[in-house]
């Protein structure tokens, strides 16, 4: 599941996420706040509230204490996995976070260096495809200092194509910084990683961390010569976990949803834009309204990729399934007493073709600013930053 988050603040109007124009890689770059005491304090209380249910004072002296000495404070592990944990749970763009307590946290807080960043997300690659058993999985890295912006990822997803027109300011970016595309379509971006204490970095996605499905379709002879592919496992890397004042890089990911590949990536008129050659091939006249071609071209591709994953073992879900098991998870949380966390965006959950789903019909509480642990994209930082040697480290 791709699952889409919130970001912290809109992009400019017209602009497409993350990086829909020429122009959009022209967002401020984002630095951690200072920690906040009552911040620190509400996320332990609802930690040992939740989980414990065991009085936090000491804890919480714990905390104040190290926030006087250092203005910081560490987050135990028990508090970092839950952390993530509840982050996926109201996730409000996410259909597929029924199977938030199942998720795996790799707690590599220690790691802030760009190259070990970089080889820890493509082992995060390896170890959550599991021989497409794939396991939702999230790897923490270091903390942001207060004041710094910590490591980041710049790219959306662990693996993305040069040829999708929505990331050739990406393609530029990593031309720039030394990158060499021979045109392939299907060549996978290397990673841009930086940080203000080292600058800019490139790295290379080994062959061994791309999975790809070759995609083909169970009644039409003629899909196969079109030649597609898509990668197997989506993993978000331009976001952060927020809890309780601090920042974490988080690279997270689980598997697809079968429109996410086929109505989105595939079909959408700024990605590859496939629905027109689909409905030719199909013999449909795209001059005619009732034909609905771009319905039938769609369903299509939705069969292309759930046959071809299936084919090859590898788990996707669909997204009536997913509609369902969502209504199912809003209402488990209800009989917990955490209905009053409910944070559903509608025009996210509800995926293309969802007017048959059980979500279409029902609306949502949306509350992206709840004060809980949470995850957020980060807005794509500006290329000239990017390009400029790494500015002498300040001072913790």
């Amino acid at each position: 599941m791709e699952c889409p988050v919130r970001r912290d603040v809109p992009l400019p109007p017209g602009t497409a996420e993350p990086y829909g124009t020429d122009t959009a890689l022209a967002a401020p770059d984002e630095v951690a706040p200072p920690v906040d005491l009552a911040a620190a304090e509400r996320f332990v209380r609802l930690h040992y509230a939740e989980v414990l249910g065991a009085d936090p004072t000491e804890r919480l002296a714990h905390v104040r204490a190290e926030l006087e000495r250092t203005g910081d404070y560490t987050h135990t592990p028990g508090e970092l996995l839950w952390a993530a944990r509840v982050a996926w749970r109201n996730a409000d763009r996410c259909v597929g976070r029924t199977y938030w307590n199942g998720l795996r946290v790799r707690d590599l807080r220690h790691v802030d260096d760009l190259g070990q960043v970089a080889a820890d997300t493509i082992e995060h690659a390896r170890m959550s495809f599991n021989g497409g058993h794939i396991r939702p999985t999230m790897t923490v890295f270091a903390a942001a200092p207060p004041g710094r912006t910590g490591p980041r990822i710049v790219n959306e997803q662990l693996i993305r194509y040069a040829g999708d027109p929505r990331y050739r300011p990406l393609r530029q970016l990593a031309t720039d910084l030394g990158w060499q595309w021979d045109g392939d379509r299907w060549a996978v971006l290397p990673l841009v990683l930086h940080s203000d204490r080292d600058g800019p970095r490139l790295a290379p996605v080994p062959a061994d961390a791309v999975v790809e499905v070759s995609l083909e379709h169970p009644y039409f002879s003629w899909f196969t010569g079109l030649g597609l592919r898509w990668h197997a496992l989506p993993i978000i890397t331009d976001m952060r976990l927020e809890a309780g004042g601090k920042w974490y890089l988080v690279p997270f990911g689980g598997w697809y949803v079968e429109t996410e590949i086929a109505a989105r990536n595939l079909a959408d008129p700024d990605r590859l834009d496939l629905l027109p050659e689909i409905a030719a091939l199909l013999g449909l006249d795209r001059s005619q309204t009732w034909t609905d071609w771009r319905n039938a071209a769609t369903v299509v591709l939705n069969q292309a990729v759930l046959w071809s994953f299936a084919r090859d073992r590898i788990r996707i879900s669909h997204h009536h399934a997913e509609a369902q098991r969502l209504l199912e998870h809003l209402s488990r949380e209800s009989r917990a007493g955490r209905s009053w966390q409910e944070n559903v965006d509608w025009s996210w959950v509800n995926l293309p073709s969802a007017t048959p789903t059980p979500t279409y019909h029902r609306s949502f509480r949306h509350q992206p600013d709840l004060p809980l642990p949470r995850l957020v994209r980060f807005r794509p930082p500006e290329t000239a930053p990017l390009l400029m040697p790494p500015q002498p480290r300040r001072p913790n």
